[in-house]
């Protein structure tokens, strides 16, 4: 099979690249042809001119350029696939109908919430918000200046949203689109794309690492540092215990200095910054539970699943994908979003009960060994495109 994978990369690298190019070292690795279209925020000038600004925002909507790059490259190389993991904001949905009209099917990853939600995370003012979930046109996100605080820009967003809509972009020129968890598919479908199109297929994690022993001496938090990812509940949980265990807080972002400041009478905390890949692997090797906080629903925490590689369960917020991945009491546990007392609890139990919580971390591992090794992922995304491919002839 030969497939061309398109992604639009962020200024910031997130988990959205790294699934980009595990699934593209995967389908090489297992003998498929594989090209990539790559896009890259880093073209957008820091302080755009009036012109520049118009001009982004009108290639938001739909890249005349981005569009001739798709069709040129699926005519010449003829792939039966092309699988677009984002598109904002220089590719834009005009790649789907440039794909589409050169004869290839069309496979679309829904790593956020973009699709429904302007600033992509269905989160707004501390809470979760789906005020433009089924909303033609998303007043509410430009009403809030969802996107970046600023109404102009989430209003291009909306922009794009609205003409899509109503234009059947997303319902007619995408085959087959993949959500990572059946909640995120729940919303998806609220939000107006068609249910018979939303596969479900989880990320997974390659190499694994080997499953730690022992009941781990800490607690870890690793992501990033940011209020709509909870870790300021960490510092007000960890000041509610009498016998604080050890806290390593790995990451960074626009809260670290928030967040340094709030832990500094707190003498069992440790914030580390930013640390590599590997070494959040070795903190977790060494950690009793992944403290997982966070206030969006998340669309697929893939740290989740490396707790769980590295057999250590996960204390976790009970909603979206978290109560989906985690089963309480079994992989680890699950606490109310934004309770502070609520996961100081949570955290004590942990600690009190080590044998418990090696438990939780060998059935984490088997959950891990079930459905989120390379192996079965290759298998479900192969099925995925053979259906994406027959709805593609169905449609001729």
């Amino acid at each position: 099979m030969r497939a061309l994978l398109i992604h639009n990369r962020y200024q910031e690298r997130g988990g959205e690249d790294g699934v980009f190019e595990a699934e593209q070292a995967l389908l090489r690795r297992c003998g498929h042809e594989v090209l990539t279209i790559e896009f890259d925020n880093h073209a957008i000038p820091a302080s755009p001119s009036p012109v520049q600004a118009a001009r982004l925002a009108a290639g938001t909507v739909w890249s005349r350029a981005a569009a001739r790059r798709v069709a040129r490259a699926v005519a010449e190389h003829r792939p039966e696939v092309v699988h677009i993991h984002n598109t904002f904001p220089l590719a834009s949905p005009s790649v789907y109908r440039a794909a589409r009209s050169a004869g290839a099917a069309v496979v679309q990853t829904l790593h956020n919430f973009r699709l429904v939600c302007p600033n992509a995370l269905l989160y707004r003012d501390g809470h979760v918000c789906e005020a433009c979930v089924g909303a033609r046109v998303p007043l509410p996100g430009v009403r809030h200046a969802c996107y970046h605080g600023s109404r102009a820009q989430t209003g291009v967003i909306a922009a794009m949203l609205a003409v899509h809509r109503a234009r059947g972009t997303y319902r007619r020129e995408v085959d087959r689109y993949i959500a990572l968890t059946d909640a995120a598919r729940r919303v998806f479908i609220a939000g107006g794309l068609p249910a018979e199109k939303i596969a479900l297929k989880p990320n997974f994690l390659d190499p694994a690492p080997e499953p730690a022993a022992g009941p781990g001496d800490h607690f870890l938090f690793a992501g990033r540092i940011a209020e709509y990812k909870g870790v300021h509940l960490l510092p007000r949980a960890w000041a509610k215990l009498a016998a604080p265990p050890p806290l390593r807080i790995a990451g960074d972002g626009p809260e670290l200095a928030a967040l340094q400041a709030s832990t500094r009478g707190l003498r069992a905390v440790q914030v580390l910054g930013r640390v590599s890949r590997d070494e959040v692997l070795a903190e977790l090797r060494g950690a009793r539970a992944l403290i997982f906080p966070s206030l969006w629903y998340e669309a697929f925490p893939l740290t989740i699943v490396e707790a769980f590689a590295c057999g250590r369960p996960v204390i976790a917020s009970r909603h979206g994908a978290m109560a989906e991945l985690i089963e309480d009491g079994r992989t680890g546990l699950l606490f109310t979003p934004g309770d502070a007392d609520d996961l100081a609890a949570k955290v004590a139990w942990a600690w009190e009960h080590p044998a418990e919580m090696q438990r939780m971390g060998a059935a984490a591992r088997a959950e891990f060994e079930a459905k989120y090794t390379a192996e079965r992922n290759y298998a479900m995304l192969m099925e995925i495109y053979a259906q994406a491919i027959e709805e593609r002839k169905r449609s001729r």
